[in-house]
């Protein structure tokens, strides 16, 4: 069934930005979603295997957080385990975004700060 939504892992890494000139490879997220034949978010196939679409938060010396993908209105958010729907990380324009190694993606954190993300690996589960 997981073939069949197009589940896929995708790693995000922060990228460029004042006070990180390199980027960091140390802080960033990876999930799991369904990417269609472009590599945008299939809404559908999230509907079908939304308990499968997991994120992982890791960030430097930080402890790391688990959620999921979730889909509300017209956006999607990073929702935490043990976090209010208010602490949800909202990810700027994610259904428009095509998630292939080399594209960047902007995700407002907890502390409302918007960074950005470079996508540096997308792979089949």
């Amino acid at each position: 069934m997981e073939e069949s939504l197009g589940l896929q892992k995708i790693r995000l890494e922060l990228a460029r930005m004042q006070g990180f000139p390199l980027g960091a490879s140390d802080r960033g997220y990876e999930f799991m979603a369904p990417l269609d034949a472009e590599g945008h978010l299939d809404k559908e196939g999230w509907q079908q295997g939304r308990d499968r679409c997991t994120v992982r938060r890791f960030w430097a010396a930080e402890p790391e957080e688990h959620g999921h993908l979730v889909h509300r209105g017209s956006g999607w958010y990073f929702h935490y385990e043990g976090m209010d729907a208010e602490d949800d990380e909202p990810i700027f324009k994610f259904d428009r975004h095509r998630f292939v190694e080399g594209e960047y993606v902007s995700v407002t954190e907890h502390d409302g700060e918007q960074r950005p993300f470079k996508v540096v690996s997308v792979r089949p589960v």
